[in-house]
């Protein structure tokens, strides 16, 4: 119990410095962006008309005529009473903003995380049994070309396949046009999930494939994968009983690595696709210089990948009990 103590206390240490760091660094990039937060808070035509009192009165309302310490300390001061500051794009609370968004991001996420992970471990152990074979120069060829390939240039090859051509899948959005998210079926919201998912699970797929294969030959060529051979034992049941534990352990790792990489693709599939997440209203926080959004987008995207990984680091003492939690408190 000590040692799990230290353990997530030292986790939380980490996190703290995590989330200083990085919400710092982004107000002021964001700060310093060339963007002009009061011309992109107003329309085209309003801006032609914009008086220098108007300019000024936005300025005072949002806080933008003070200087950018001066900004970050108060927004830092509200963050500890729990608020986030409010949306300039959205006109709501930046946390309300972050939690309707999510919720779609959320189902996007989860459904490429899981593809990326059962079809990277199924084409590994295929390519790592069929070693040297047709089929395992395939799957390599297919994961070497999708590990280089952009997210953006996948779900636009996919977008003009499934939906221009072929005409079997949405060509945007998250529901039918003309119909309210809370009155779509279950089988529409799939079906507008279903191709944004697959687009940002590809990449996942290829690097998870290659290092489930590789770790696969190398047990396949162990001395007690040799022993068992002697003794009578097919592949498959050196596969089943040595090898699926061991794989397990890089697949994990690998499989909670990935959610940066996710969090970061979901900004260009959702664009893509014209999907409102979390990844669509950080390009518009973004445009319009919406430093409180973007800010409290980066940090909930912090904690995201840290929670991510800390129960990766948990997982590891369940599936090989030799690693135990002392290892990482040292």
């Amino acid at each position: 119990m000590n040692f799990l103590a230290r353990f997530l206390l030292k986790k939380l240490l980490h996190l703290f410095l995590l989330l200083l760091t990085v919400s710092l660094l982004t107000f002021i990039l964001v700060s310093l962006s060339p963007i002009d937060p009061i011309e992109a808070y107003v329309s085209a035509a309003e801006r032609l008309y914009l008086t220098p009192d108007q300019r000024e009165s936005i300025a005072q309302h949002w806080g933008l005529d003070r200087p950018m310490f001066a900004r970050f300390f108060l927004w830092l001061g509200q963050l500890l009473q729990g608020n986030l500051g409010e949306s300039m794009t959205y006109h709501q609370s930046v946390s309300a903003a972050i939690a309707e968004r999510f919720q779609a991001s959320l189902m996007l996420m989860a459904m490429a995380w899981l593809l990326s992970g059962v079809f990277g471990v199924f084409l590994g152990i295929l390519a790592g049994a069929k070693e040297g074979s047709l089929l395992d120069q395939t799957i390599r060829l297919y994961a070497y070309t999708l590990a280089s390939a952009p997210t953006f240039w996948i779900a636009l090859v996919l977008l003009i396949l499934f939906s221009v051509m072929l005409q079997v899948t949405p060509t945007c959005c998250a529901t039918p046009p003309g119909v309210l998210l809370k009155d779509v079926t279950i089988w529409q919201r799939f079906h507008h999930l279903l191709l944004p998912a697959l687009a940002l699970s590809l990449i996942g797929v290829a690097s998870i494939a290659l290092h489930t294969r590789e770790k696969l030959i190398e047990i396949l060529h162990s001395n007690y994968a040799v022993f068992a051979y002697a003794q009578g034992e097919t592949k498959t049941g050196v596969i089943l009983h040595h090898g699926l534990r061991n794989i397990a352990l890089p697949a994990i790792t690998l499989q909670f690595a990935s959610l940066s990489e996710l969090f970061g693709g979901s900004v260009l599939a959702e664009n893509v696709f014209g999907y409102p997440g979390l990844g669509d209203a950080t390009t518009q926080a973004a445009l319009r210089s919406d430093v409180p959004l973007l800010v409290g987008i980066v940090f909930f995207s912090a904690i995201f990948v840290f929670v991510g990984n800390t129960i990766a680091d948990l997982s590891y003492q369940i599936v090989d009990p030799r690693i135990r939690i002392e290892r990482f408190t040292r």
